[in-house]
């Protein structure tokens, strides 16, 4: 079993394939953390929580109740009572007072895993995840907190919601309520965190923690370009390959905060939940809320083994889409080909090119619908322009599949247009603060998804375009952060909820989305990637990574995206050059080689590139089939960083087995007067053989590990190799 009770001791023990957590209860019944780290295989007993020193619990030394709330490692810990470190849950009864004080009530275990209601989560059967659930309750106000750990042993995860009923008789008003806690002493940690800005996502980020708050977090209605909802806290020099790693990663799409604390007593509280700015839920008696999941993970072998512990989790338990296992299409998008300059005659030009080499699908991306010529117009008016697409939509995606590709359609769902009819018709649909005028960002404003009529309208608007021709493929974007946080269907007292109902709007577009049509390849998009998160990826198995598709800037990009997240979710596209956003000039066969660590796709106009260009598409595409597999369902390992060294980049994803490792080298500056680089692979069977394609070389597993691999001298910078090892 994952998970037992010792009764005697009063401790909680959930075990992972490798990993232990102990949560202990005083004879009080409060809830205390007391492990989180390496596998235990002995008895256990809750020293850890320091009960036996000064000051005591408060049955013991009541006079000091606020001494014990304040430096006891508390699994769950509430405001307004003397725990002056961050609150994961603040509570206001009907007086407005803000206090709370949850107390154990009792617990269940049961095999399996139930859905979060509203939300997406991870899955898994009765014979892939254990689920401990304890509750909690507040006496005084009514009030119930049920904290749930789901155990999935296999892959070293434990996923942890909270949810939250009032079981009294009068109203309160939760104004904070996180998803998990993690209370543990220092161990002079680092804290790990991704940021960045549009073009630039996703950036690795290290700092010594200090004392007080250090967080990153978003207040923009989206997970964001700027931060992301992962930190982990690392012990010194830690790496790739050894150190340990305590991670979260929130299963969400809105605004979050992720917060490390070291206090007087030099202890770490780390939390993970919903942003409290312009956060407020009105609990009515017999109501509960349900607050998103948090991600946890514990490596003892550095962050790669943290990596390879999230990518297995989410193939296997959070992405649920039919494409999660299989090829998905190599796809070419007119975007950076055309812009809105084309009509159904440049599109089929396109098409029938690409089909010449060997690409799959052919994307219509911004500009097919309305009188959509320029970003200032049409959103919301999801009604095919027939002067560009003459004949209308069915006609031309007919013509395609003809041509022998599939199809695939941009819409951008949550957004409306002041030049539209749907703003004529219903200009209260966009959020707006009372008297003031909306703030424009790229030419839109928002739809207000807290409304059911306006998700009712967008859903049917986008189904119904769907159904008209044979779309096998969405793009779904959102190109601006939310403001003007205001609904004219919301009374004053629900106001601070809008936040967090919109994300709740977007979630039920996207689920009636993917009902409909469970055939359909999703793939999420936030001006780039502003939205990629573990919320998405329970509806489209692979999200648009960065609008910055230059080859040595994606190094650096999907390095910090594939930290947390597997290579086949992140969009990634051959691009043309000089590039669109950097105006860098790279080679198309490095462009090739960084993309095949994503989806891969092309974003060019495949008409007017260069024919030596033109003519290694085949190549690339049957490069494509050949490895996907691998890089799909492999094991990632981190060789080198671009990021640190400021030289080369260098990865690995090995199969399950060890029988195949690909290996990607990316030689971003030449230097002169330099013989061949070592580097120490990853992934191989130490004792095994392995042969080099297309060489005759024969390499044992244990030399290229520890004795390290030569790449030989490359002229030029931008220059890229791929080395694939075959087990013999």
């Amino acid at each position: 079993m994952a998970i037992c009770f010792h009764e005697e001791k009063r401790i909680f023990q959930l075990d992972t394939k490798n990993s232990t957590y102990l949560i202990g209860l005083t004879p009080e019944g409060y809830l205390g953390h007391i492990y989180y780290g390496r596998k235990l295989h002995k008895e256990v007993n809750a020293c850890l929580l320091r009960t036996a020193e000064a000051p005591f619990t408060p049955s013991v030394n009541k006079r000091e109740k606020v001494s014990f709330m304040d430096s006891f490692p508390m699994e769950y810990p509430v405001g307004g009572i003397g725990d002056y470190r961050e609150s994961c849950l603040n509570v206001r009864n009907e007086l407005g007072q803000m206090g709370c004080e949850l107390l154990y009530q009792s617990f269940e275990v049961y095999q399996g895993k139930k859905r979060l209601e509203g939300l997406p989560a991870s899955f898994g059967s009765e014979g892939e995840v254990e689920t401990l659930e304890i509750t909690l309750a507040d006496g005084i106000l009514g009030l119930e907190a049920v904290l749930s750990y789901s155990v999935f042993e296999k892959e070293d995860i434990i996923a942890r919601s909270v949810r939250v009923s009032n079981k009294g008789s009068e109203s309160l008003q939760l104004e904070k309520v996180y998803s998990a806690c993690l209370d543990m002493d220092n161990e002079d940690f680092e804290m790990i965190s991704l940021c960045g800005s549009w073009a630039r996502e996703r950036h690795i980020q290290r700092e010594p923690l200090h004392y007080g708050k250090q967080s990153v977090g978003s207040v923009r209605g989206e997970s964001s370009h700027q931060e992301h909802p992962f930190i982990a806290l690392v012990t010194p020099g830690t790496t790739g390959q050894q150190g340990e790693v305590y991670a979260m990663h929130f299963v969400y799409s809105g605004n979050f905060l992720a917060q490390a604390e070291i206090n007087q007593f030099d202890s770490v509280r780390m939390v993970m939940g919903i942003h409290g700015e312009q956060f407020t839920w009105n609990l009515s008696s017999g109501e509960s809320f349900q607050a998103p999941e948090v991600i946890c993970t514990y490596s003892g072998e550095g962050l790669s083994k943290m990596s390879r512990c999230f990518h297995d989790f989410y193939r296997n338990h959070m992405i649920r889409s039919v494409y999660n296992h299989k090829k998905r299409p190599v796809l070419i998008n007119n975007w950076e080909a055309t812009y809105f300059a084309f009509d159904d005659e440049k599109l089929l030009e396109i098409a029938r090119e690409a089909k010449n080499c060997g690409i799959e699908m052919l994307v219509m991306d911004d500009g097919w619908f309305g009188k959509r010529n320029f970003d200032d117009n049409s959103l919301g008016d999801w009604i095919v322009n027939e002067e560009k697409i003459k004949g209308g939509l069915k006609k031309l995606v007919d013509q395609v599949n003809e041509i022998g590709l599939e199809f695939g359609i941009w819409f951008e769902p949550e957004m409306i247009s002041p030049d539209s009819e749907l703003y004529r018709a219903h200009p209260d649909w966009a959020l707006q603060i009372d008297r003031r005028e909306v703030s424009m960002c790229r030419n839109q404003y928002v739809l207000d998804l807290s409304r059911p009529e306006v998700v009712d309208y967008v859903s049917e608007a986008v189904a119904e375009i769907l159904r008209s021709a044979n779309i096998r493929y969405v793009k779904w974007d959102m190109n601006r952060q939310l403001t003007d946080l205001g609904s004219v269907w919301l009374d004053r007292e629900h106001h601070k909820e809008l936040f967090h109902r919109y994300v709740l709007g977007v979630y039920e577009l996207q689920e009636r989305l993917v009902t409909e049509f469970p055939e359909l390849l999703l793939e999420n998009c936030s001006g780039g990637g502003a939205r990629f998160d573990p919320g998405m990826l329970y509806y489209s198995p692979q999200i648009w990574c960065s609008d910055d598709t230059d080859a040595v800037e994606r190094l650096s990009i999907q390095e910090g995206t594939a930290l947390v997240y597997p290579l086949s979710s992140m969009g990634a596209h051959i691009s043309d050059c000089p590039n669109h956003i950097t105006g860098r000039i790279t080679p198309f066969e490095t462009r090739s080689h960084v993309a095949l660590a994503g989806s891969f796709g092309y974003e060019l106009d495949i008409t007017k590139i260069p024919e030596a260009e033109r003519q290694m598409i085949s190549g690339q595409v049957a490069m494509y089939h050949a490895y996907n597999d691998l890089v799909r369902e492999g094991d990632y390992y981190r060789i080198a960083s671009y990021q640190e060294n400021h030289r080369f980049d260098a990865w690995a994803v090995a199969s399950k087995d060890k029988g195949e490792v690909l290996v990607t080298y990316v030689q971003v500056l030449a230097e002169p007067n330099k013989r061949s680089r070592k580097i120490r692979l990853q992934g191989f069977d130490e004792d095994a053989l392995y042969r080099l394609e297309g060489t005759e070389q024969v390499y044992s597993g244990e030399m290229l590990l520890y004795g390290g691999f030569l790449v030989e001298p490359m002229k030029g910078d931008f220059v890229s190799r791929l080395y694939h090892f075959v087990r013999m």
